[in-house]
């Protein structure tokens, strides 16, 4: 399997399916602040978004790229489209109390005529690193326009995944599926979990043959001993213990795509209560996978897995899935659809999601998980990894 590289007509199909839903929203202009969603319509891929960078995308005309002049210098280096306009603003601008990047940017954007071309402009107001600071700039640089908060417009274009997108995703998969393998060789008695997660972190950097490795949006994360009914754990030093169980929730990135995936690793015999949690939590997530295929709506799918939890007499309050694609810190979620109850948006073939049937309950936790493609004979999935308890000795 050779590696591939996004091409132009690529991301100018991307940009034209963003330009038709800025059509639909009645927008003259998108102020993109998103790095995953720049890296969408650019290519434009560098750790730079700690400092205020957007890419600014009029009706008609032609786009525009703005950030630190150091970046700005060495866009070409990932940027296969707008690197050679690029607009670098002075380093003077960098962390300063009593001015901003983005009033520097709004002046260039004026400069260009932007202030008479567009009245409605949106920007992405839930964006990471799009700060209260950029907003009042861009604001008070621009009067004149009324700025619309975009809900998250590029991120449904990017829903429904390309076929190279979909091959993107597949090596992601491959080098979650090993980092998983390489994480439950390395599980034994006495090993600290920094240890494990130095396993797992060098696994998601080498990748595998045909799949470079990428850095991860989110840092592995291991709920365990304690803190096993709670998710969103990192690490400690803390050694494992037999009798004791691990959940690990990692991913695979392959040039910015993720495809994570979860499994819970017991150290020698569970309880009975972990058995039968586990049992019923991977038939669940069995039947939210065959569910996951176009026409269903997010709710059905959600709904197969409910059916089964609820034989069992139990219950999932968290969402069980959501979209994934591109990701950049510090989230791999597209924030987009949701599986579960009340979202009602019907799939279609080739999106995207990571079904996590997560189960937290007191002094115990299961978490069995896949990234897989909406297809018409239910979930295609990404991952390769024994859907069960994974049962190491001790």
């Amino acid at each position: 399997m050779t590696t591939a590289q996004v091409d132009v007509d690529e991301l100018d199909r991307r940009l034209a399916a963003v330009r038709e839903a800025m059509r639909l929203r009645e927008l003259d202009a998108l102020v993109v602040s998103d790095p995953a969603n720049m890296f969408y319509l650019t290519g434009y891929n560098a750790w730079s978004f700690y400092t205020p960078q957007i890419f600014y995308v009029p009706l008609d005309g032609e786009p525009v790229l703005a950030m630190r002049e150091m970046d700005a210098l060495g866009a070409h280096r990932t940027a296969l489209r707008y690197a050679d306009s690029v607009l670098g603003y002075p380093e003077t601008y960098v962390h300063r109390p009593d001015t901003h990047p983005m009033e520097w940017i709004a002046e260039r954007l004026r400069d260009r005529g932007e202030a008479g071309r567009a009245r409605r402009v949106g920007f992405e107001g839930d964006a990471h690193y799009f700060s209260v600071r950029s907003y009042l700039a861009l604001r008070d640089g621009f009067p004149e326009w009324e700025l619309v908060e975009s809900r998250e417009l590029v991120n449904w274009v990017r829903l429904i995944k390309s076929e190279f997108e979909i091959g993107q995703m597949r090596r992601a998969g491959q080098v979650a599926s090993e980092a998983m393998r390489r994480a439950v060789a390395a599980i034994e008695t006495g090993k600290p979990l920094n240890e494990l997660a130095a396993e797992v972190l060098a696994a998601q950097a080498r990748g595998v043959d045909g799949a470079d490795g990428d850095y991860p949006a989110i840092v592995p994360m291991f709920m365990y001993g304690e803190g096993a009914d709670t998710p969103h754990l990192t690490w400690t030093a803390e050694r494992m213990a037999a009798g004791e169980a691990v959940s690990i929730e990692l991913t695979g990135v392959h040039r910015r795509y993720h495809a994570p995936l979860a499994r819970t690793v017991s150290l020698g015999a569970p309880s009975r209560e972990l058995d039968r949690l586990a049992g019923a939590t991977v038939e669940g997530l069995d039947a939210a996978l065959d569910a996951l295929r176009p026409g269903n709506t997010s709710a059905e799918v959600h709904a197969a897995f409910d059916r089964v939890l609820r034989r069992y007499g139990l219950e999932k309050k968290s969402r069980l899935g959501y979209s994934i694609g591109v990701g950049f810190p510090p989230d791999w979620g597209e924030r987009t659809v949701s599986i579960r109850a009340g979202d009602d948006t019907v799939l279609e073939e080739n999106m995207t999601f990571h079904l996590i049937a997560g189960m937290w309950m007191t002094g115990y936790g299961f978490e069995a998980s896949e990234s897989a493609r909406v297809a018409a004979g239910g979930a295609d999935v990404f991952t390769d990894a024994p859907r069960r308890l994974i049962i190491q000795e001790a």
